[in-house]
């Protein structure tokens, strides 16, 4: 059988570049070169090359994380090139990359969210107001970004206004969105129209992170990470099907992952990732390996609903 040209795209520009790099090398590691020719590049350096080699290449692995990556805009380059790749195309990418579009697409499909508000460079913000709606503590987030960049929690009024202006350092609109104290869940799904949910992962960040933060997402040995997560049955099909309601209310493909907050018996969802990170120990490839699907042939497996994806057109 003829080998695949692979484009395994990382590094790229956004905050979040080293994370990608090393995802990147991970990737390249585990793709069976048996089965592919695989060809690299950094958008940050290689654009170019990329346009150039268009005509051999096969499909690419985008392997980017955060804004000029996740968002759409190498996915809409991918579309114009006729390039097949894999995940969520122009549309899904940035609705899922926004927070606050995910959040008012959620609502509509009727699964649960944290209270929120919405700032905007330039408001007047009101702690008293922001904490007599949504109580105290809060999560300050900005809209648009990945891996926790950006974020804090706020347990006094008095530190609201630090927290916004950091969260404003990412993105011109930012999250005010009340906390909710349990346990930190997260569920992948793959497929493209025939949906796959994995097992359910609980996530233990350690005594010294207050939230699943960029340290403790990124740093060995801080974060215990249980799959499948000590929940029931009932629980856990309420999860995977709030994964797989996520997944189809921010037109995903291919694959995604949702993060979620489990209180009393009472789940809401925070986020859809829909470049979850991809090294063999990251949260969705431990879960895929749970339901028996290794790194390697997850990779091959998601090769293969981007290029079902661009075949019938969806």
């Amino acid at each position: 059988m003829k080998k695949l040209t692979v484009a395994l795209l990382s590094g790229g520009i956004s905050s979040e570049r080293e994370v990608s790099l090393n995802s990147g090398n991970q990737v390249f590691k585990s793709l069976d070169k048996e089965k592919y020719n695989v060809i690299r590049y950094d958008p940050k350096t290689d654009l170019d090359r990329l346009v150039k080699d268009a005509s051999r290449i096969d499909v690419a692995l985008i392997i980017l994380h955060g804004l000029y990556g996740e968002d759409g805009t190498v996915q809409g380059l991918l579309e114009l090139l006729n390039i097949p790749y894999q995940g969520s195309g122009v549309l899904g990418s940035a609705m899922a990359m926004n927070k606050l579009v995910s959040k008012q697409l959620y609502q509509q499909f009727g699964i649960p969210v944290p209270p929120y508000m919405v700032a905007r460079r330039g408001d007047a913000i009101d702690p008293e107001t922001c904490s007599h709606r949504l109580g105290l503590p809060l999560v300050i987030k900005p809209s648009e970004g990945g891996s926790s960049v950006g974020m804090s929690i706020v347990r006094s009024k008095g530190g609201l206004k630090s927290a916004i202006d950091k969260a404003f350092e990412q993105d011109e609109t930012v999250i005010i969105e009340a906390y909710i104290k349990g346990v930190e869940l997260t569920g992948g799904v793959i497929g493209n129209s025939d949906l796959q949910a994995l097992p359910i992962i609980e996530i233990i960040p350690d005594e010294a992170h207050e939230f699943f933060d960029y340290e403790a997402k990124y740093t060995a040995g801080v974060t215990q990470e249980i799959c499948p997560a000590r929940i029931d049955d009932l629980l856990t099909t309420k999860a995977q099907t709030y994964a797989k309601m996520a997944h189809e209310a921010l037109s995903c493909m291919g694959y995604s992952r949702t993060d979620m907050i489990l209180k009393d018996k009472d789940i809401f969802v925070l986020e859809t990732n829909t470049i979850p990170g991809m090294t063999p120990t990251s949260l969705l490839p431990q879960a895929a390996a749970a339901a028996g699907l290794n790194f390697s042939r997850l990779l091959d497996r998601l090769i293969e609903l981007g290029i079902e994806r661009h075949e019938t057109g969806r």
